[in-house]
């Protein structure tokens, strides 16, 4: 199903599912995937710079894409098996004071978001299209099945944005000093 096909588009998470271009959804979460990539230099040339004080790391905001996929997928998951039990919404700033980002490698990060994406294609091209449209009720907000799969694929698409308005334009300054 394409992102045309949600309905309603639920607010808030509007704000990942309108960064993804209107194509199926194992189209959008393969296109998502290869979108860091291409910025591979910048993330390492950045190494633990940010933009200001208390901002997270490339790292953390990896660890932030990685974690916020498998809740999302949790929630799919939950929502495709008809389970009506009303989710809860998590921490982001919590979850990012209690991970072990800045001892890992940004490959390894890299390689740990390639193999949750894998799982989560694997999990949705299980869904059938009637378990995608099903809804559920997550952070106090009515969410369909498919628009989660959608907010999968736009959210890392809003940090690769962040990341090159915010923070690549540090490699230069960087490199100066």
């Amino acid at each position: 199903m394409r992102k045309t096909a949600i309905n309603p588009m639920p607010e808030f998470f509007d704000r990942y599912i309108n960064l993804v271009d209107d194509v199926p959804l194992a189209e959008a979460l393969a296109q998502s995937t290869e979108l860091l990539e291409p910025v591979l230099p910048q993330l390492e040339a950045l190494g633990d710079t940010v933009y200001a004080p208390g901002k997270w790391t490339v790292r953390d905001i990896l660890q932030h894409c990685i974690d916020t996929e498998r809740i999302l997928a949790y929630r799919a998951l939950r929502f495709a098996r008809n389970d009506q039990t009303v989710l809860p919404g998590f921490d982001e700033e919590l979850f990012a004071r209690n991970t072990t980002a800045a001892d890992r490698s940004l490959p390894d990060l890299l390689d740990e978001f390639s193999l949750v994406r894998a799982t989560t294609v694997r999990l949705f091209k299980g869904f059938t299209d009637e378990m995608l449209r099903r809804n559920g009720t997550c952070f106090g907000r009515q969410i369909s099945v498919l628009a989660l799969g959608f907010v999968i694929a736009g959210h890392p698409i809003h940090h690769l944005n962040v990341l090159r308005e915010r923070y690549f334009p540090l490699i230069s300054l960087k490199s100066v000093s």
